[in-house]
């Protein structure tokens, strides 16, 4: 049994490569691959059939995506979607917190008033209960606000690699907020990060953001041991 995907045929052009590499990888990251019962292998055939394209291309992309780790060819085995362990997702999330606070911390000075508003309006959005109770919509609505925090800080290249990073990561935090217990504190902490950007308080909204960012690896040690190891 494969791991079917949300694909339409694609049109010919001098892009085709590029195009079907990306709708690939936006695709799989839309996989909760860390769910404990996740099929995570994939069909070639069955692919390229949906993207109405050869399999050569689509190989391409393929090699291309295990190059970046988002999937695994295995030889007389098949094509499966990269499942990270724990200290490997861990990393990732250390990582993006150095970024993420460091664009918190620029926000504070680069950010217009009404960008600001902006931000806050997308972590006002829902309440708690509402968090609870809509959680796939408030997960997208939580990616969203921390890809904006990346663009207030006004730096393209600090935006482009965390938002590269952050591609990696989108599935580890769609899976984790799925949990509801941890939307109660998503929301209290995107409070307090857009209030100490409003008040331009740059040490503090680097640290708040650090602080909320680490706090998902530590979820993840603590709670994703079974899900994480089964069929890995």
């Amino acid at each position: 049994m494969t791991t079917p995907l949300a694909l339409r045929p694609l049109e010919s052009s001098p892009t085709l490569q590029d195009r079907i590499y990306r709708v690939l990888r936006d695709a799989i990251h839309e996989i909760d691959v860390y769910s404990s019962d996740a099929n995570l292998r994939l069909d070639e055939r069955t692919i390229a059939k949906q993207l109405g394209i050869s399999r050569t291309p689509l190989r391409e992309a393929l090699i291309r995506l295990e190059n970046e780790a988002v999937v695994e060819i295995k030889a007389r085995k098949g094509i499966f979607v990269k499942r990270r362990g724990i200290a490997e997702v861990v990393e990732l999330i250390t990582v993006w917190a150095a970024l993420e606070s460091m664009a918190a911390r620029l926000a504070c000075s680069a950010a217009s008033d009404d960008q600001i508003s902006e931000l806050r309006q997308i972590g006002t959005r829902y309440s708690p209960q509402d968090a609870r109770l809509r959680i796939n919509e408030y997960s997208k609505a939580n990616i969203e606000f921390h890809r904006q925090v990346l663009k207030l800080s006004n730096c393209d290249m600090l935006e482009n690699i965390g938002n590269e990073l952050f591609m990696h990561l989108k599935p580890v935090r769609r899976h984790a907020m799925r949990d509801a217990r941890r939307a109660d504190r998503s929301v209290a902490d995107h409070g307090n990060i857009v209030d100490a950007i409003a008040a331009r308080k740059p040490n503090r909204a680097a640290k708040l953001v650090r602080e909320h960012t680490l706090r998902l690896g530590d979820y993840i040690r603590q709670n994703w041991q079974h899900s994480m190891n089964a069929g890995c």
